[in-house]
């Protein structure tokens, strides 16, 4: 542990301008604070504190950050205030220390919710000032240090976790190589030992057989930078067992089977001589096709640059060579420590970083703490690809992003209003999975909203965290309206009186605070219209709709409707499918079908023709039957239709069918071939149509066909 005077010395010997009284009496006020306090180690809890201070002073960072480093528990595990702190080191220090301050006081769901809410206080204190995450570093990194003291595997396995999909990608964003490299390193050894022992194992196995190889590469390459006039500094780097564990995993490859175990590194004065050297690499040795990345053109997102080449190089090695200047290296290791920007005591703001500007928005639109983490984790893990914008501005996105994740990434407002997208000038779908060096245009319109199905193959936090917000507000705003029709409807066909007042009587038979929730409730299936009346007149009797429903068979409910209805059917009308509103599957409804409605709880309504055999099992819940029609909107919309097909079992016959769908405007979504014989297939195909008459004149055109032997709708 190191002793006051050596933390002093350290701070004063990069930042001579330091305040030592400052950092004595904070060394003093820790030591005082956990007085008794333990490790799980046995050593003084202070120590601890001691040794995140020494961390940041590799760093190198300001004397306010090292007071924070050693105070940064005081808060949470002692009877310290920050309103103490503040008055003895100034505010600054008390920000800091109270944004690394975990919330002790929540009352915890479970652990992934704590882990959650403290991350989302650890992210809105980074943002306000990034220093906070590297004091947050250092005491993981000092944890991770001393993980082997903890006594319980499943809490190290916890923590080992926590630091694999939290704090090792922070580090990695933040552009600190080393810490990254250590904390990945620890956690590895914890969560695999086995593979962790086989890696470490192979690798010393492999210096002992390559004693004298790396030497005589480093000497080879210094010797070629040194004939072509460039002045640089070589040396050998091996790759760490959890890095090659992850390229194994991601690669599906042995450990043989990769061929970047070394890099080397050529170190040079300016960017100018960086392809210099590359070129004399190049020239000199073959390049693997493939393994060949300039990040000095187009940086990572963390600001790291480098060439990166791949070659058979001396000694006919195949290897990975790394060419990058002084300042570039010190970034690559340090990271956003290397820039200082807060030397002179200046407020480093978060904020300024774009990642954690998209993290804040992700913190905006997560309804709870899980579903954040669960997107903080996607923006984070850094496997890139580099797209431009048409004014050639640079967007990098995780690798498998479409134009949806684009959209967003440029800015919330372009990925909801998004209609289409052109990648390299040509007009693509929304689900094309996105190159290196494509240039993307997105197309959007203001009468465009999200869509549902966009969460099945956006792949970063922001897009899936803003398309579920959409849905989760738009989902309450369709079940109230839903919901409030359903009610209105009810009460006027049972001729009773419907008021909101009547409802604010009864919202606590329904456990809501509100009369939307009712509304919503309703819509959703989750409180019958039933129920409600039932409540607002407890004494009303059974409707004669609802007798004889219950004697009659279901697929009549079509002529006791229209007996029975009192003014016109519920419109579907500005609900969109896929949240109060959906279509059956069982007998895909179109517009021109007679339809009804079925309240299915926590869907909304499902939408049924009249004479679907499903409706059969609600015969005897006639709370759940809606009298629905078609609302004008359904005009201009395409609707799946469903075909049973005989074809013939012969060449071309497929061709014929879609060609005749084709011709007749018709668009096949889904075929699925049910039965084969020798001389037939039996088919079922999903069609997109704008009605039932599109629908019959498919069938038509169908059945004039020789190829075609029979077909049907197919409604069940």
């Amino acid at each position: 542990m190191l002793r006051q005077y050596e933390l002093v010395d350290l701070v004063k010997s990069y930042d001579p301008d330091a305040d030592e009284d400052a950092l004595n009496r904070a060394y003093v006020f820790a030591m005082k604070k956990h007085g008794a306090q333990l490790r799980e180690s046995g050593d003084p809890y202070y120590s601890h504190p001691v040794e995140v201070a020494g961390i940041l002073t590799k760093f190198k960072l300001d004397s306010a950050s090292i007071i924070a480093g050693l105070l940064h528990d005081t808060v949470e595990d002692t009877d310290t205030t920050v309103e103490e702190i503040r008055a003895l080191f100034g505010d600054q220090v008390a920000q800091l220390v109270d944004g690394l301050t975990k919330l002790a006081m929540i009352e915890q769901k479970s652990a992934n919710n704590k882990q959650a809410e403290n991350f989302r206080k650890l992210l809105l204190a980074m943002s306000e000032d990034i220093r906070v995450l590297l004091i947050k570093l250092a005491d993981r990194l000092h944890n991770m240090r001393t993980l082997h003291f903890v006594k319980k595997p499943e809490k190290r396995a916890r923590i080992a976790r926590e630091t694999l999909d939290i704090y090792a990608p922070l580090a990695e964003r933040i552009g600190m190589q080393e810490v990254k490299s250590e904390l990945e390193e620890i956690a590895f050894a914890e969560l695999h030992k086995d593979a962790h022992d086989s890696i470490v194992a192979r690798l010393n196995f492999l210096r002992e057989q390559g004693s004298n190889i790396v030497p005589k590469i480093i000497q080879q390459l210094e010797k070629d930078m040194e004939e072509n006039g460039i002045k640089a500094s070589v040396s050998g780097r091996e790759k760490t067992p959890y890095s090659i564990w992850r390229k194994m995993q991601q690669k599906n490859a042995s450990f043989e089977q990769l061929s970047d175990i070394m890099a080397f590194r050529i170190i040079v004065d300016d960017v100018a001589t960086c392809y210099q050297a590359l070129g004399v690499v190049h020239s000199k040795y073959h390049m693997v096709p493939r393994r060949f990345k300039d990040y000095i053109s187009t940086p990572k997102p963390n600001g790291y640059q480098s060439i990166h080449t791949g070659v058979i190089g001396p000694e006919n090695t195949r290897i990975e060579i790394q060419i990058r200047t002084h300042e570039m290296h010190e970034i690559g290791e340090k990271g956003v420590a290397a820039h200082w920007a807060y030397k002179q005591g200046q407020k480093a703001e978060g904020k300024h970083y774009r990642w954690i500007r998209e993290l804040l928005e992700i913190l905006e639109q997560a309804s709870n703490p899980e579903e954040f983490l669960e997107n903080t984790k996607l923006e984070m893990y850094n496997d890139q690809v580099f797209c431009f914008t048409p004014k050639g501005d640079l967007i990098g996105l995780p690798v498998n992003s479409t134009p949806v994740d684009f959209a967003y990434a440029v800015h919330s407002s372009v990925g909801d209003t998004c209609v289409g997208a052109k990648i390299n000038g040509e007009i693509r779908p929304l689900r094309t999975v996105l190159q290196n060096g494509d240039q993307v245009e997105i197309l959007t319109s203001k009468a465009q909203h999200p869509s549902t199905e966009w969460e099945r193959f956006v792949v970063t936090g922001k897009a899936k965290a803003a398309i579920r917000r959409y849905v989760r507000a738009n989902k309450r705003d369709q079940f109230i309206t839903l919901g409030q029709e359903i009610l209105e409807r009810l009460f006027k066909g049972e001729n009773l009186e419907f008021s909101e007042k009547a409802l604010v009587n009864v919202l606590q038979n329904f456990e809501a605070e509100s009369i939307e929730d009712v509304y919503a409730k309703v819509g959703e299936g989750l409180v019958t219209g039933w129920d409600v009346l039932k409540a607002v007149y407890p004494a009303y009797k059974q409707s004669k709709l609802e007798k004889v429903v219950k004697s009659i068979k279901v697929p009549s409910f079509k002529k006791v409707i229209k007996k029975e209805k009192k003014g016109e059917p519920l419109k579907i009308k500005g609900l969109i499918p896929g949240m109060a509103v959906h279509f059956a599957g069982c007998c895909h409804p179109l517009p021109g079908d007679r339809i009804v409605g079925i309240v299915t709880t926590g869907k909304g309504v499902a939408v049924h023709t009249i004479d679907c055999k499903a409706l059969e099992k609600y015969a005897d819940e006639p709370e759940r039957w809606l009298d629905i029609a078609w609302g004008e909107e359904a005009e201009n919309e395409m609707h799946t239709g469903r075909l049973k097909v005989m074809l013939a079992n012969e060449p071309g016959s497929l061709a014929e069918l879609s060609n005749l769908v084709a011709r007749n405007n018709g668009n096949i979504s889904n075929l699925n071939i049910v039965y084969r014989t020798i001389s037939y297939f039996e088919l079922l195909i999903d069609i997109d149509v704008k009605d039932l008459k599109h629908l019959t004149d498919i069938i038509a055109a169908l059945k004039a066909s020789k190829v075609v032997s029979y077909v049907a709708r197919a409604n069940q």
